[in-house]
């Protein structure tokens, strides 16, 4: 059986409509994404965040004997242990906390994306088999806001100028 191209003028109202979904989907705001970006980071840091304290800045008992007996880390083929361990437990749980709060906000976000991108090497470095599941896409995510920005919904945009004149783009 042999097959016919299909005539141009069966093909013209599906290139029209291709053409319409694609200005459709163009039309969304950016600032929609990136929002939704900002939350798909902030998630998981923030519910780890959560584990590692059993009060106002008490660190769990799990999260200090994951930073003491458990965490290596993988450098070069070779594993070694946290330097300051219950400091990197501390630092860990206070950032998995404040930076993804700010990174929703949008209080510097930026930096917090920065910051999580940071953690997510320490992290890839502790769990180096977890890299296609969780680090490349947090890696992504967090470098796509720290090139495209927050976008419109953030606090920064209202209240630094410059970033109210990027509003206008976005």
């Amino acid at each position: 059986m042999t097959t016919e191209p299909m005539p141009a003028r069966r093909l013209n109202p599906l290139l029209a409509a291709s053409g319409r979904a694609e200005r459709w989907l163009a039309s969304i705001p950016a600032s929609l994404p990136l929002l939704a970006l900002r939350i798909a980071l902030a998630v998981p840091f923030y519910k780890s965040g959560l584990t590692k304290w059993d009060g106002f800045l008490t660190l769990s008992d799990g999260a200090k004997f994951l930073f003491v007996d458990e965490f290596q880390l993988h450098i070069l083929g070779s594993q070694y242990p946290y330097p300051f361990p219950l400091a990197a437990a501390t630092l860990a749980g206070i950032a998995e906390i404040v930076l993804p709060i700010l990174l929703v906000l949008g209080l510097g976000p930026r930096f917090a994306a920065l910051g999580l991108l940071a953690m997510t090497a320490v992290i890839q470095f502790t769990v180096p088999e977890g890299w296609a599941n969780f680090h490349l896409p947090w890696a992504a995510m967090a470098l796509a806001l720290i090139v495209f920005g927050p976008g419109k919904v953030a606090i920064d945009s209202f209240v630094l100028p410059e970033r109210q004149a990027q509003r206008q783009h976005l």
